[in-house]
């Protein structure tokens, strides 16, 4: 028998034994392989995320990899066996959005994995098979498990559209913001500069392909072609424009607090920058991930610092939330 991960209400969980939900037409049943934590689930935890993105009681996990043990009907049966993902955004698959492909826009509301249905901190997990992206056989199932904020961060690449040559950026250090060093890099760029607020992330954005690195209270360029901000404070926000020349393509993929004073209006539209944001991941961005993953382009293992059994959940959650230098990337391993 197996175990799951319930938080009953902000601040309360417990461990309890989880039996595996039978997979219905269209569904698929994951073995889960390993689940990352981020500041999300740290949210949802200490009752912070915002009213209408989370429902209690809940199996938290969004960030995860597992192989297929069984398919519903109407699934291909040469599913089962494989390595896999699974998108978080659940969506309505007739709207207008979802026509478009942009399903993290899906007009039906906001459902996600891991936040307002059952998540990955289980020993499986139940859902849609049309949101599973496979892996190549011979890939690291626990490196894979960090594919979901590497499809977030494809997003915002993607949106860049970082061409050969150009002198390309990244505001932010975290896991996104490795992610983006090593997405830009795969664009061959000229420049790929990193600014961060602590020196001691130059070692591995440089292992990434950082071409320079500075910490914001340095003397900063004008005059890049591309900035990807992962931070997710509004003086992120300001740091990335300015380092923009005129014409110059931003992407924004941190959520900055509520009524921080962020980009100048006046600025964006004097030096005509083209701002862009992501919220997610749509399935182009996720397939993109994987490709770029399976070609060996993209390497999250160096991201991960700690793998804790489920049992040590709240052991995770701290480490997460601790500020702690040594502390990257934390899984858990049902």
């Amino acid at each position: 028998m197996s175990t799951a991960v319930v938080v009953q209400a902000p601040g309360e969980h417990r461990l309890v034994a989880h039996t595996p939900r039978e997979p219905g037409p269209g569904e698929a049943l994951v073995r889960v392989h390993a689940v990352g934590i981020c500041g999300s689930d740290r949210e949802l935890y200490q009752g912070n995320r915002p009213e209408g993105y989370v429902r209690y009681p809940l199996t938290p996990g969004h960030e995860w990899s597992g192989t297929v043990a069984a398919v519903g009907a109407g699934v291909p049966g040469s599913l089962v066996g494989r390595k896999v993902v699974g998108e978080g955004f659940r969506n309505c698959q007739v709207c207008d959005r979802c026509h478009a492909g942009e399903t993290t826009l899906c007009e039906a509301g906001y459902e996600e994995t891991g936040f307002t249905l059952p998540g990955a901190m289980a020993g499986t997990l139940t859902l849609p098979a049309r949101l599973l992206h496979a892996l190549p056989d011979d890939c690291d199932l626990t490196a894979a498990a960090l594919l979901e904020p590497a499809a977030c961060v494809a997003a915002a690449a993607v949106r860049a559209n970082a061409l050969p040559g150009e002198r390309v950026a990244v505001v932010g250090t975290g896991t996104l913001g490795m992610f983006a060093v090593q997405f830009l890099k795969a664009a061959s760029p000229a420049e790929l500069l990193v600014v961060g607020t602590r020196g001691d992330r130059e070692e591995l954005a440089r292992r990434f392909g950082a071409t320079a690195f500075r910490t914001k209270d340095q003397p900063l360029p004008d005059d890049m072609d591309v900035v990807i901000e992962t931070a997710g404070s509004a003086d992120a926000a300001r740091v990335s424009a300015a380092l923009l020349r005129r014409g110059g393509r931003l992407v924004l993929t941190g959520i900055p607090a509520p009524g921080a004073p962020g980009l100048d209006p006046t600025d964006l539209v004097v030096r005509q920058l083209e701002v862009h944001t992501v919220f997610g991941a749509p399935p182009a961005a996720w397939a993109h991930a994987v490709r770029v993953f399976g070609a060996g382009l993209l390497d999250p293992l160096p991201l991960v610092t700690h793998e804790l059994p489920l049992q040590e959940f709240p052991k995770a959650i701290e480490l997460v939330g601790s500020g702690d230098p040594a502390v990257g990337k934390v899984l858990l391993r049902p």
